[in-house]
């Protein structure tokens, strides 16, 4: 019996349709209505074109399909030279395999590699930073307990160093046993959760569903490293298990500053506080400051990470901006520009504290599961700002950014202008808040007459812009004056003191 099928299809597929049945022993008749307005069909299964779904090219044919109608996985299309479908090998055999013909380059089929310098995260670069000295970076790194680490600790001393906590008592940080695994964080985010995973030897970014990462990540033998670094749980079951260090919930502005239960701002409410980083031995992070200048809060559940830390100095802030944007910077080792680049070891059940704008690279010389995030705060706006311009000016993309930044900025603005009005009237000095709302207010007068050409983001409703910026201004005047006045009477007392030495 012959069955008439009426489908309507791109012309982009209708030879190979037509091979298809050609080459079949099917009694079922294609007859194939061209139409180009329709909608195109790909692959074996017949459907449209899903840009969720990841696709293969065939080299032979040029027909599309999905990887999991082939049994391709995403992950491993880049070692693929030329792929072949199931019916184009019977004309030309089957898929051919890249071969490795180097170690030291991200193209590790490039047969020509061997004048070439060594890129970062291969093997040959992981291989040589491990046999590399750094100085200790225990002179710059700061220990407390616990329950040494509070509000009041930061606004007297600052947060412009590292802060490392050998335990979790005191921290207010909640975290499961040391047991859990990437297979119990699979079950609690879902098979089928999407994973931006890097692959280190090439240094880029594939996509793979967490089924396929807990079994590459549990096999005993694998021929890849790779690294989840972005994988941002906030709005899972996960979410429920981990809490922030106290000191992050109390600095953090989105924790306290972004509005609760608004309907118009709640769904666009920066996720950044709760990641699960999950990486292979020998996974590689080159240099890089946090997106927006944030600060980090950084806690080893199992495993081991090294630490690459750099000073956010003028200086090798400059060297940084230069560095992004050179031609060859996987080839330069950025701790090598710099004067000083320190060593830390980061072991399981620590927790370390990163400041606003230090440049660092992760080396992870063992498996390990982290969870951490990234925060903006009070400490530090003038460097946060810094930094955001910074990402501007190297054309950093808007998925590595930090979401709605400026919109974040404006709702901190009230609160920043009742601390300092506070803090005036009090006679207490906050030098921090009077620099950080000097920043401030600059940045938002910019940010409000450039608003109309859609540069940057809406100004919330209910802020009133101009009595906003006029109110910090003032504020800022009358800190500074009092800071004036409180040199002078300090000066004076040196004097008066220095009479009365013998």
């Amino acid at each position: 019996m012959i069955h008439l099928i009426i489908i309507e299809v791109d012309s982009a597929i209708l030879s190979s349709w037509w091979s298809s049945y050609h080459n079949s022993r099917s009694s079922t008749l294609l007859v194939v209505v061209q139409n180009m307005a329709s909608r195109t069909v790909y692959c074996i299964c017949g459907e449209p074109y899903d840009s969720v779904r990841f696709m293969i090219q065939c080299d032979s044919c040029k027909d599309w399909y999905h990887g999991s109608c082939v049994n391709v996985k995403e992950h491993e299309a880049s070692d693929i030279e030329k792929y072949h479908c199931v019916q184009c090998q019977k004309i030309v055999g089957p898929s051919v395999l890249r071969e490795v013909k180097n170690y030291h380059r991200h193209d590790y089929g490039d047969g020509n590699a061997d004048g070439k310098a060594v890129q970062s995260g291969t093997s040959v670069f992981v291989k040589e930073l491990r046999s590399r000295h750094f100085k200790s970076a225990d002179e710059i790194v700061i220990r407390l307990r616990g329950p040494q680490l509070s509000l009041p600790y930061l606004v007297q001393n600052g947060f412009n160093y590292p802060i490392l906590v050998d335990s979790t008592v005191g921290l207010g940080l909640q975290m499961p046993s040391d047991s859990f695994t990437v297979s119990d964080v699979m079950d609690y985010i879902g098979p089928n959760f999407p994973l931006d995973v890097i692959d280190v030897a090439r240094q880029e970014n594939i996509r793979m569903p967490m089924s396929e990462w807990v079994e590459y990540f549990n096999s005993p033998v694998r021929n890849k490293v790779y690294n989840v670094i972005s994988l941002e749980f906030s709005k899972t079951r996960l979410s429920e298990l981990i809490k922030p260090p106290s000191i992050v919930q109390k600095l953090s502005w989105v924790e306290n500053y972004w509005p609760k239960n608004s309907e118009a701002y709640t769904p666009f409410c920066p996720q950044v506080m709760k990641y699960c980083l999950m990486s292979a031995q020998d996974s590689y992070t080159d240099f890089h400051i946090d997106f927006g200048g944030t600060s980090v809060w950084y806690h080893i559940l199992r495993g081991e990470k090294i630490f690459f830390l750099i000073q956010p100095t003028p200086a090798n802030l400059a060297l940084y901006e230069h560095w992004m944007a050179s031609s060859n910077q996987s080839e330069t080792f950025f701790g090598d520009q710099v004067d000083v680049c320190y060593q830390m070891t980061l072991t399981q059940g620590q927790t370390m504290f990163i400041p606003t704008g230090w440049i660092h690279a992760v080396l992870t010389p063992d498996d390990s599961l982290v969870f951490g995030g990234n925060f903006l705060h009070s400490l530090n706006i003038s460097v946060q700002l810094h930094i955001h311009e910074m990402e501007k000016r190297i054309n950093t993309p808007e998925k590595y950014k930090f979401p709605t930044f400026e919109t974040v900025h404006w709702f901190a603005a009230p609160y920043i202008l009742e601390q300092l009005r506070d803090s005036n009237v009090s006679k207490r000095e906050m030098n921090y808040l009077v620099t950080g709302a000097k920043a401030l207010v600059s940045v938002l007068k910019i940010w409000s007459s450039d608003s109309q050409n859609h540069k940057h983001d809406d100004v919330p409703p209910g802020i009133n812009v101009t009595k906003l910026i006029k109110d910090l201004m003032k504020e800022v005047r009358v800190a500074e004056e009092k800071y004036k006045l409180n040199l002078q009477n300090f000066a004076f007392t040196m004097e008066v003191l220095v009479d009365f030495l013998p």
